[in-house]
């Protein structure tokens, strides 16, 4: 059975179509969806404003990796320099972890940097906090290439059942901000942005 795309042969790296006119029909699904933002009923703006908050987002933030990503956010994965458990036995910040109790209609995940274990630490983070963090892997490593960090979150998340594009990233530093567009995720946000500091 083949891996390729079920859409491309194999061989296809799954990039944008090369065909004549890629670009105008990109320039123009962009200025259609550019258009009908303005324009939502306010049941659609109402409901969206109630999945943000269930998402720990405010509604800017929501709604710009809502469009961007065209479908609505079902996974947040974290790394363990945005819960603030950098070090070996580091506690999370209470504050953090609320946040994370309170959210809602969604599944969360943990990227968690050498040398720490990630097992363990999302098992310590279930036990004194009662916050499940499913799946929890290494994070990707300084030496891998960009195509090894890519399979790694991707391989991840389609384990656990996620479309990586509909997956956000709540990270600490640029190198986990880059993991977003590596993995071709929904998008990144801040841990600063996201938690509120």
């Amino acid at each position: 059975m083949s891996d390729a795309h079920p859409l491309h042969g194999p061989g296809h790296n799954g990039g944008p179509t090369m065909d004549p006119g890629a670009g105008w029909r990109r320039h123009a699904w962009k200025q259609a969806r550019a258009a009908l933002v303005p324009n939502l009923p306010l049941p659609v703006i109402q409901r969206r404003l109630k999945r943000a908050a269930e998402l720990g987002l405010d509604f800017k933030t929501y709604a710009r990796v809502h469009h961007s990503a065209g479908r609505d956010i079902v996974a947040i994965l974290f790394s363990n320099n945005a819960l603030r458990m950098i070090r070996e036995g580091q506690g999370m910040p209470e504050a953090r972890a609320g946040k994370l109790r309170g959210l809602r209609g969604c599944g969360t995940g943990l990227l968690v940097h050498a040398p720490q274990d990630p097992v363990a630490l999302a098992a310590r983070i279930e036990s004194a906090h009662a916050i499940r963090l499913d799946p929890a892997q290494p994070a990707p490593r300084l030496c891998e290439s960009w195509g090894q960090t890519r399979a790694r979150i991707r391989e991840m998340l389609n384990a656990a059942g996620y479309l990586p594009g509909a997956v956000v990233l709540v990270g600490d530093t640029a190198l986990e901000a880059a993991w977003a567009p590596t993995a071709a995720l929904a998008g990144h946000v801040p841990a600063e942005l996201y938690f509120g500091t």
